[in-house]
């Protein structure tokens, strides 16, 4: 028959296959094209034949053909042939496999067959032939295993459906199960003839066979459940000759093939007993890991045993026969024997010590026994009228569950005897072991579980139970183990109930839901069992509560035991606050009532426990109530209740926060001037909002100075600070030296000076002159260089003539700092000349200025300063003014340095053609010293000094021609201030003749033969020292004051006198640089820039 199909292939007696529908046995078709006896058919799976096809190809083979088989997938046909081949062919018909066997013709090949499993990775052919031999194959033609060895001519050969069981049969008279490695498990049924044929209902465990003699026999073969449990490891038979031991936790497995028919199975703590037909094979644990699931062979006890149960313990194992027990140590020697006045029907091992466990035993009759393995006497735990089906004995062993033949729970107390409560409808019945009071039942398709002597709380659940333990119930359904996690909110609820609180914490503890932990801690905080509530406020994590219960422990410990005020408390956590307000009146607590309305701002309901109106607990009713109203997003109700209850820091902070200014100058003026850190809030607040007088208001009432003072420097009201610093000079620096950085801020560098003068921070003046100094030349702006330098001389200068320490550093620095000054002032227009495509100046004007500042750079050129823009432009006009040899000079020093490319092709191109010019300067440009009236080259090796009598020359700080000044010195005996004195007398002069003397008043001109300054400068010839004019009182006495100059440096330096030996010449010096200049020029520079071009005095300052 075709599986899955409807049609039936015989075959006949004669050479005919007949083709019938199994649906109403009408025939389909007869195939005719067969000559010869017909010994088997076989369909292909991919359905290649059909009724209408008329042709049939044929193949010939070397033998006669005895078995068939298709594969599963159609595409291959294995033949089983007479010789002892077997043939595998493709669709065509070409042989693709050859298998030759052993025993060749001798052992022909009767039965062959392909394993239907679809979970095998290749194809799998069992072959049986009569060399009394099973083997099995690949498609491949490899062989798979060794040769099986039977004990008769097999004549058929069938796989289950899925390829799990083979049947076979043969010349034995009978049809035998083998697994599909060929390992036989037992006989399915005997015949009286020979078994030809085999055949397995596809998805079922039905077999027909059919025999020599006419025959046919049909078989249902039952598979029972071999298994065992012990608490939480379950063993159970697998493909009848493998063992797996499943651990209901973890979920872990493994798998102990025997490779023989397991027909009992045994499990007891490290121990595995598995009986197998001709031994039993004793497994332990490799470690005492209660995780560990690793197995190995302690003992074998190799004799054949026939039991009805199979137990193992610790050392023996226990053989149940009927009504004999018999106890057997691991070695095969027996050691007890007991026997039962009836059949046992149930035994279980309750546990106890290695070598002296105890065994739970019921019989038929209703008896209950319970056998120690070392004692030989049985003990009767009780008797009843029912058959035993199932038993189990709490943890504590106080109570024995027992399910009779009629499917009733009953639990009766051990001790006596006593029958507790009895509960319908149950199959088996099971402990919690991690709870005495617990058990489980199942039966009609339900789980019951029963707590103590409370209801049965019922739930859907198909099987038996096995084992209780903690939340997990264990339950058999069909041949599959589960753990079934079971929540024990039912039975905790039933012990709450009761308030039973210390038993509903131990059901929790089993396994509840977070929502039944913390109904369990509130049912007990209030019922007062604190160390329960505790403990489960612990598993919630709920800190808060558990405060509560740590401060009431507190409590009592000190010696408080009130409950109802304990109560209170939890009630007010609960938020049950009216209770709780009930049982503080009812303490006598009413102040904790007030102090827990006033908190909840329940203000109407704290009014009723203010009790004989303490002041002080009115007063708290309202801060709390402003508390509140600042909360609520009202401030300016907050801040009148905090002024009634006298909080003013609070109602400033709210006042101040919303700018309500009119509402807090009235404070502030209500305020005693003791209060100070009110005020000085408020004050605070003032300035915040620019409010700067009324906060100065505060601070004259407060009289605090020195807030007052740093409020105006605050809010830059300087004259009220310089007031005040005259009047209190201790707050000097409080006021100057925020004034000097305000004043630095916005590039009012000489008042910043002055004011870091005023406050005594010289150094800080220094510090951000020198910043600034540095700033300007980085950035080329060489003009205001120059002005700063200027200035830190001048600060130098004060600083030397305030600190006597600092003296000779800072008069150095002085001088340094204006030889600079005068440097970058200088360069400022010879850069701007390079830079700029148009200049100002007139090219005798850049000529003069080049020139000096190359005699200047001789030694040391200061950063920012190009030499190549000195030189080129010095060489520039020289060419224009007609000084070659200056230009030719300076083109060759040129030369030498390094040239920018922008600069390049036009100083080359001036660099030749001033080489066509005359090798001599123009003598217009020759300049000539007005000491001893020599003419001095223009490129000078004494620099700017004359090369005859060494005088220095004095420039014009605009144009730089030398000006017809000669500065002289006084005698040592003779003072500033009596030297001016003597320059500004109207000394009477005598002019004589022949005939008579006269006195003239005017201010006539005399021979400059007669000027006694012009006898001082005479000098000596040759000398290489410069000799300076030294002046005495009778020379001074001549001197008019129209024709001196005075530098008047502030001290510690000396003043200098400068005699004009032109007094036609207009010369003017600043009053405050002290820098020279044709008056001409000077007026139009002032005009220009309205103040000095040099030290940038204002023309409106007074000298």
């Amino acid at each position: 028959m075709m599986t899955g199909t409807c049609v039936c292939v015989c075959v006949c007696v004669c050479v005919c296959v007949q083709v019938y529908d199994t649906a109403d046995g009408t025939l389909i078709q007869p195939l005719k094209g067969h000559k010869d006896t017909v010994y088997c058919v076989a369909y292909a799976k991919d359905g290649l034949w059909s009724p209408e096809q008329k042709s049939v190809s044929k193949h010939k083979v070397s033998s006669k053909i005895t078995c068939c088989g298709w594969t599963n997938d159609g595409q291959y046909l294995a033949l089983g042939m007479m010789n002892g081949v077997v043939s595998v062919r493709n669709k065509n018909g070409e042989e693709k496999v050859k298998i030759e066997r052993p025993g060749g013709s001798s052992s022909p090949i009767w039965s062959i067959a392909w394993n239907p499993s679809k979970d095998e990775h290749n194809d799998i052919l069992a072959v049986a032939d009569w060399g009394q031999r099973l083997s099995f194959y690949q498609l491949s033609g490899k062989q798979i295993g060794k040769d099986r060895q039977l004990s008769f001519d097999p004549c058929c050969v069938s796989f289950f459906s899925k390829g799990e069981y083979i049947v076979m049969g043969g010349s034995d008279k009978q049809a035998s199960l083998y697994t599909r490695d060929g390992v036989r498990l037992g006989t399915i049924g005997e015949q009286s003839s020979w078994v030809w044929t085999c055949r397995v209902k596809p998805d079922s465990n039905y077999v027909v066979l059919g025999c020599q003699d006419g025959t046919i026999a049909f078989f249902q073969l039952i598979f029972s459940t071999v298994h065992g449990l012990y608490k939480d490891r379950y063993a159970y038979r697998d493909s009848m000759t493998d063992v797996i031991v499943q651990h209901l936790i973890t979920e872990q497995k493994v798998r102990i093939k025997c490779r023989e028919l397991v027909k009992k199975i045994a499990i007891y703590r490290s121990r595995l007993a598995i009986q197998l037909p001709e031994k039993i094979l004793i497994y332990e644990l490799l470690s005492d890991d209660s995780s560990d699931m690793h197995y190995r062979v302690k003992e074998k006890i190799c004799k054949r045993f026939e039991c009805n149960l199979l137990v193992v313990c610790s050392q023996h194992i226990i053989l149940c026969q009927e009504k004999r027990l018999q106890c057997l140590s691991f070695t095969a020697v027996r050691e007890k024997e007991w026997l039962m006045e009836s059949l046992i029907r149930y035994i279980k091992v309750i546990g106890g010590p290695p070598g002296r466990e105890g065994l739970l035993v019921g019989l038929k009759n209703g008896a209950i026994l319970k056998i120690f393995v070392d004692n030989p006497f049985a003990i009767t735990l009780l008797k009843q009228n029912t058959s035993v089906r199932c038993l189990d004995m709490s943890t504590s062993r106080s109570k024995l569950a027992v399910v009779d033949e009629h499917n009733t729970c009953l639990v009766y107390d051990i001790h006596t005897k006593e029958l507790l409560f009895q509960e319908p409808n149950a199959n088996s019945v099971a402990w919690n072991t991690q709870c005495e009071d617990m058990l489980c039942f199942s039966g009609s398709g339900y789980l019951n579980i029963k707590a103590s002597n409370f209801p049965v709380h019922q739930q859907k659940l198909q099987g038996f139970v096995v084992g209780y333990n903690g939340s997990k119930i264990f339950c058999l359904h069909v041949y599959s183990m589960a753990a079934v996690e079971v929540p024990q909110s039912a039975p905790m609820y039933q012990y709450l109930e009761r308030r039973m609180f210390q038993e509903a914490y131990q059901i929790a503890c089993l396994g509840v839901t977070d929502n039944d932990w913390r109904d369990l801690a509130t049912e007990a905080l209030e019922g007062l069992d604190f160390h329960t509530a505790k403990k489960a406020f612990i598993r919630v994590r709920d800190l808060r509560y558990l405060e509560l219960i740590n401060s009431i422990e507190e409590r009592k410990k000190r010696g408080e035991s009130n409950n109802q005020l304990f109560l209170a408390d939890v009630y007010a956590y609960q938020g049950k606050f009216h209770e709780a307000a009930k049982l503080y009146r009812k303490t006598g607590h009413d102040s904790r009532a007030l102090s827990m309305y006033t908190d909840l701002r329940m203000f109407e309901y704290a009014k009723d426990f203010l009790g004989s109106a303490d002041p002080k607990d009115t007063k708290l009713l309202m801060k709390k109530q402003a508390d509140w109203a600042k909360n609520s997003k009202e401030p300016r109700a907050a801040a009148d209740m905090y002024l009634t209850a006298g909080e003013h820091m609070k109602a400033i902070e709210i006042i101040g926060e919303h700018g309500w200014m009119d509402m807090l100058i009235d404070l502030a003026r209500k305020l005693d001037k003791a209060e100070r850190e009110p005020l000085s809030r408020c004050a605070v607040f003032f300035k915040k909002f620019n409010h700067h007088g009324y906060a100065a208001e505060i601070y004259n009432k407060m009289g605090d100075l020195k807030a007052l003072v740093l409020l105006h420097v605050d809010t830059r009201h300087w004259d009220e600070a310089f007031s005040l610093v005259e009047k209190h000079s201790q707050f000097r620096d409080d006021v100057y030296v925020p004034y000097a950085q305000w004043l630095a801020e916005h590039d009012r560098f000489e008042e910043a000076q002055r004011a870091f003068h005023k406050a005594g921070r010289q150094a800080e003046a220094v510090r951000v002159l020198e910043q600034l100094t540095h700033n300007a030349v980085v950035e080329s702006r060489f003009n205001d260089a120059s002005y700063y330098y200027w200035m830190l001389s001048m600060q130098c200068l004060d600083i030397a003539r305030d600190n006597s320490e600092k003296k000779e550093e800072m008069l150095k620095k002085f001088h340094s700092f204006q030889h600079l000054a005068e440097l970058y002032h200088v360069y400022h227009s010879v850069h701007r000349y390079m830079s700029e495509p148009f200049s100002s100046n007139m090219p005798e004007i850049l000529f003069n200025i080049s020139r000096f500042l190359f005699h200047n750079l001789t030694r040391y050129i200061p950063m920012g300063i190009s030499k190549v823009d000195t030189l080129y432009a010095l060489a520039k006009q020289s060419k224009l003014l007609g000084a070659y040899k200056v230009a030719r000079h300076a083109f060759e020093k040129l030369q030498g340095l390094k040239i920018p490319s922008r600069y390049q092709d036009s100083m080359e191109l001036s660099c030749l053609t001033v080489r066509s010019k005359p090798y001599r300067d123009s003598e217009d440009l020759i300049p000539m010293c007005y000491r001893c009236s020599t003419n001095n080259p223009l490129l000078n090796n004494q620099g700017n000094s004359c090369i005859n009598c060494r005088q220095p020359f004095i420039y014009s700080a605009s144009s730089y021609e030398v000006l017809p000044l000669v500065e002289f010195y006084l005698e040592d005996d003779i003072s500033d201030e009596e030297a001016v004195s003597l320059i500004d007398l109207e000394v009477p002069r005598v002019e004589r003749n022949s005939k008579s003397q006269c006195l003239r008043l005017d201010d006539g001109t005399e021979d400059p033969e007669d000027d006694p300054f012009t006898t001082k400068l005479s000098f000596e010839q040759g000398g290489r020292a410069f000799v300076p004019v030294l002046v005495n009182r009778a020379v001074l006495r001549c001197m008019s004051r129209r024709d001196v100059l005075i530098k008047r440096w502030p001290r510690p330096l000396s003043w200098q006198y400068y005699r004009s030996l032109l007094p036609d010449v207009s010369i003017t010096m600043c009053p405050s640089c002290f820098q020279m200049f044709h008056s001409e020029d000077y007026e139009l520079l002032v005009l220009q820039h309205n103040c000095c071009p040099y030290c940038r005095r204002p023309i409106d300052e007074p000298s």
